[in-house]
């Protein structure tokens, strides 16, 4: 079942880029007391990944402080060497956390997960955005399989 408006969002072990290596984070870590903008994708590197949905919520990161999120999150179904990798190519700086869900832990949880095997791709992530209260979803949007509509950070702008 995917997850809704209301919902605690699933304690999940993830990981990041630290610069000792790869490190453990879970997302009651990384949500709680704080207002945050989730967002998922299928893959980093990818075309519309890479061209629109990432630097999205880079270039409108300050926007998105100011109405009252504390920070951003960009969850992959990749490791935390690729998520890495990805954040410095395409400069992300502190702007978005980038969090590696390398076995689909957290999106299989939310019920957020998505078959692509069929593509060679494995299980994957929907493209998804959602702003979360201190582990509670208080908006969720999730994009037709194969779009690039509903989930962007000036949808989320627009709506806080």
């Amino acid at each position: 079942m995917t997850i809704s408006v209301g919902d605690k969002v699933p304690s999940t072990d993830l990981n990041i880029m630290t610069d000792d290596g790869p490190g453990g984070i879970s997302t009651d870590d990384i949500l709680a007391g704080k207002k945050v903008a989730v967002f998922g994708l299928p893959g980093a590197f990818t075309r519309t990944c890479s061209a629109r949905h990432l630097p999205g919520y880079v270039d409108n990161a300050n926007a998105l402080k100011a109405k009252g999120i504390d920070s951003i999150v960009c969850i992959s179904v990749n490791d935390a060497f690729v998520m890495g990798a990805w954040g410095k190519a395409q400069d992300v700086g502190d702007s978005v956390m980038m969090v590696a869900d390398g076995s689909a832990k957290f999106v299989t949880a939310a019920g957020l997960d998505s078959d692509m095997s069929a593509k060679g791709f494995g299980v994957r992530s929907q493209r998804f955005s959602m702003v979360v209260d201190d582990g509670t979803v208080t908006s969720l949007q999730i994009d037709a399989p194969g779009t690039f509509e509903n989930t962007s950070a000036e949808v989320m702008l627009g709506a806080l």
